[in-house]
């Protein structure tokens, strides 16, 4: 029988809990804009598979381009809300406070 070489999902993938710890991980930064703290994580090329809407300028952010992942960093409904509340943004967009 020939082997399967595909890794198995693990049972805690798509879970919110999961979703919340990876983005929380890595490059993220806190900035202060827009009346408000903000956690900011930039998304690489290689890791931009889906099209979003940029809420600055309204452009599609085409797969494989760097962009910014955006979520408050101060909400009052808790870190869950604040995520699922993010927006994907062009660096640009996000720089000069579109």
């Amino acid at each position: 029988m020939p082997r399967n070489n595909r890794p198995r999902r693990r049972a805690d993938e798509g879970d919110e809990e999961s979703d919340l710890s990876r983005l929380m991980s890595g490059w993220r930064r806190v900035e202060h804009r827009r009346g408000g703290d903000w956690n900011v994580q930039p998304i690489s090329a290689a890791s931009a598979v889906k099209a979003y809407a940029c809420p600055g300028c309204s452009v599609p952010i085409a797969p494989g381009v760097a962009h910014l992942v955006t979520w408050r960093a101060d909400g009052v409904l808790g870190d869950t809300s604040d995520l699922a509340a993010r927006r994907h943004w062009h660096t640009h967009c996000w720089r000069i406070g579109a």
